[in-house]
C-alpha cells in the first residue's frame, strides 16, 4: 500500500535515495571494491604482506585501511601515513592486474611504515628506501610526491640504494612471479618452525 511505513516510494529529502550504479554496469567505486576484495583474497604477494603486517602487530582491515577514491592526474594509488590508509584511485585503476600491482606496491609502503617507523614527511632517504622499484623508478616516485630537486632525489636514492635493494622483507627472496610469491608466502608462514628449533 502506497504511503505505508516501509513501502517503496520516493525517498524523502531527509533520506536520499541510495546511489544507483550507472546504466550498463557497476560504478567506479563498486568496481574498485570488487577488484580490491579479489586482490586481498587471491594475490600471493598481498597475502604475504598482510600476514607479515599482522605478525608485526599491524593487522590490516579492508574497511579501515583501504579507500577507493577519484584522484587527480594519472596516479594509481598512494599510502597516506597520517591516517595509515591506502588510497586506490578508482578512476585510474584499469583492470585486475593493475589493482594487484597497486595494492602490492602500497602495502610495501604500509609494511615499511609499520616495521621501520619511516619518517615519510621529512626524510627523503626513508621514502627512497621504501620505493622497491629500480633506481630510476625510485627517483621518479620521489619527484612525484615531494617538492625536491632531481639532484636531491638522486642523492637520496644513491645513499640508500644498496641496503634497501638488499632488504627483501617480508618476502625473504625476490619473488619474480606468482609461483615464487607463493613459495615466499609459504616460507614466511613457516618461519616460526625454523627459528623455534635453533
Amino acid at each position: 500500500m502506497a504511503g505505508a511505513p516501509g513501502a517503496a516510494g520516493p525517498a524523502s529529502p531527509e533520506q536520499p535515495a541510495p546511489e544507483q550504479p550507472p546504466p550498463g554496469g557497476l560504478g567506479n567505486e563498486q568496481k574498485c571494491q570488487l577488484m580490491l576484495l579479489r586482490t586481498l583474497q587471491t594475490n600471493p604477494y598481498v597475502k604475504l604482506l598482510l600476514d607479515a603486517m599482522k605478525q608485526s602487530g599491524c593487522a590490516v582491515s579492508r574497511e579501515r585501511h583501504f579507500s577507493c577514491e577519484d584522484c587527480l592526474g594519472n596516479v594509481s594509488g598512494g599510502f597516506d601515513a597520517s591516517v595509515s590508509q591506502i588510497v586506490l584511485c578508482q578512476n585510474n585503476i584499469r583492470n585486475q592486474a593493475h589493482m594487484n600491482r597497486v595494492v602490492t606496491h602500497e602495502l610495501i609502503h604500509t609494511f615499511d611504515h609499520c616495521r621501520a617507523h619511516v619518517d615519510w614527511f621529512t626524510n627523503v632517504r626513508h621514502l627512497a628506501c621504501s620505493e622497491t622499484c629500480v633506481r630510476d623508478r625510485a627517483i621518479l616516485s620521489i619527484l612525484a610526491v615531494r617538492n625536491v630537486s632531481k639532484e636531491v632525489a638522486e642523492k637520496a636514492v644513491d645513499e640508500v640504494f644498496e641496503s634497501c635493494f638488499n632488504d627483501h622483507e617480508p618476502f625473504g627472496r625476490i619473488p619474480h612471479n606468482k609461483t615464487y610469491a607463493k613459495y615466499a608466502h609459504r616460507d614466511f608462514q613457516n618461519r616460526h618452525r625454523y627459528y623455534s628449533n635453533i
